[in-house]
């Protein structure tokens, strides 16, 4: 078995418009009248797919594994995704630890063998990482780290959260 990659769907993958309200963009992605994958994507992923497994863990309440793979099969993305996790399959919400875990649970892993890549702290990095897994904040915009909970080392200040990436060509580097 491969080493698992989860990744992050909305602005880690693929770029979510409902985020620009002046765009009136709403409803399910795989529905939008335009898609898009974020720059570099395309190629972070077919270098890393012959290396790692990859997964999506998204945050998406409303949308089903099925079509959030219909989203990524329009920007062409689906065929190096091996499955999808979302609260619709797992019944949790993705800050929990709990669905990390029961992530790792279904891919009958232990959580050290799998790294999360996201964009959202208090979603993807935090919680993956006090389940277990390795964590990698993609952070595009190179924000500061805000939030969280300060009694925690994780939380403390994003000279804390390493590593992290501001393009996904930088990625591949981190991972080798």
């Amino acid at each position: 078995m491969k080493p698992i990659i989860l990744f992050d769907w909305g602005d880690t993958l693929m770029v979510d418009f409902s985020t620009q309200p002046e765009l009136g963009i709403e409803g399910k992605m795989c529905d939008w009248k335009v898609v898009e994958a974020v720059e570099g994507a395309q190629e972070a992923l077919s270098q890393l797919s012959a290396i790692y497994d990859i997964y999506i863990a998204t945050s998406a309440a409303e949308s089903s594994p099925k079509e959030i793979e219909q989203a990524f099969a329009r920007v062409g993305l689906d065929h190096y995704i091996k499955g999808y996790f979302c609260q619709q399959n797992l019944g949790l919400a993705k800050r929990s630890v709990e669905f990390y875990q029961r992530i790792c649970q279904e891919l009958r892993i232990e959580p050290e063998q799998a790294i999360m890549v996201g964009d959202t702290l208090e979603k993807d990095i935090f919680p993956a990482k006090k389940a277990g897994l390795s964590a990698i904040w993609f952070n595009p915009s190179k924000q500061p780290a805000v939030g969280g909970e300060p009694e925690n080392p994780d939380y403390e200040s994003v000279e804390t959260i390493k590593p992290q990436f501001s393009h996904m060509a930088e990625l591949n580097q981190l991972l080798s």
